[in-house]
């Protein structure tokens, strides 16, 4: 053991003391809406409610599941997360892996008119036009298919082939008498779960999260993913709120608008936020991608 000076100590002391800082300053709004959202909603409008439930009730989570969208919505979100990151994986493997080979011609060129793809696009109103010319519209291909790939993602994928899986394993398969798609399925995927759990987490993420393109695309109810499910209930309850009339129906409106707020905060991100604990050391070694190793 190294001898710490009190420069030393000093230096840990600080650096622990604006980890837990941050630690709170991330922690503590998950943990207010999850109080709030099972905590009397006079009491949370009032400012009353700090670290812990008080009224305990559940009133916000029974109205939101009596909406019979809601289920609806789960499971065509769930299928649209499922289907869509399926889908983005694929793309994103089969556009990155080329990339990353030596003797791919012209690679430069293609990775170039990929990034072109970041500063322009063709705008809302051609993507559209684009969509309904194919027959996607109010289908759940209008949300899977213009999203089908991220080149982000590609770039990232492609650093991690480049980096990671050294250029001797590859060649060694080659030698032995693989193909391509041999080396992929059987050497390269197996070496880059990292990357590969780095990938779902951020589609995933993005389909579960994504109601724009639903509301622009959809027009049946029936399709509505959860997103567009909750967006509504919210923008009806704001909606009481403006025409409830009397001091007491609009209290009791405002009241019931917060509680129902917080319970879909609650049932939108919850699914989300169980993913982290499982991919959380892939995601921690996803991040240094492209970093400098000594």
């Amino acid at each position: 053991m190294v001898k710490q000076s009190f420069g030393d100590k000093m230096f840990v002391f600080i650096v622990h003391a604006l980890l837990i800082l941050v630690l709170i300053t991330v922690l503590y709004p998950l943990v207010f809406v999850l109080i709030a959202s099972i905590s009397d909603p006079g009491k949370v409008v009032n400012g009353e409610i700090w670290l812990w439930p008080e009224g305990i009730t559940f009133h916000g989570y029974e109205k939101v599941f009596r909406n019979k969208d809601i289920l609806t919505g789960y499971a065509n979100t769930i299928l649209y997360t499922l289907l869509g990151t399926c889908v983005n994986l694929i793309m994103t493997i089969c556009a990155a892996y080329p990339l990353s080979r030596k003797e791919l011609y012209g690679r430069s060129f293609v990775t170039a008119l990929f990034v072109f793809t970041l500063f322009f696009s063709g705008g809302l109103i051609p993507t559209y036009l684009l969509v309904k010319k194919l027959g996607m519209v109010n289908t759940m291909w209008a949300l899977i298919i213009p999203n089908a790939v991220a080149v982000w993602n590609i770039i990232i994928m492609r650093t991690f082939f480049q980096q990671s899986i050294p250029g001797e394993i590859q060649e060694s398969a080659q030698i032995d008498g693989c193909n391509n798609l041999q080396i992929l399925l059987r050497i390269v995927l197996p070496l880059a779960l990292p990357i590969l759990a780095v990938m779902t987490l951020f589609y995933s993420v993005a389909h579960w999260n994504s109601y724009f393109n639903a509301l622009i695309y959809l027009t049946g109810r029936e399709k509505y993913p959860l997103q567009l499910v909750l967006r509504e209930i919210l923008i009806q309850s704001n909606m009481k709120d403006m025409v409830a009339s009397g001091e007491e129906s609009l209290a009791k409106s405002v009241m019931e608008a917060e509680s129902i707020k917080y319970a879909v905060v609650i049932i939108a991100n919850l699914p989300v936020l169980m993913m982290y604990p499982f991919l959380q050391r892939y995601f921690t070694k996803g991040l240094t991608i492209g970093a400098v190793k000594g």
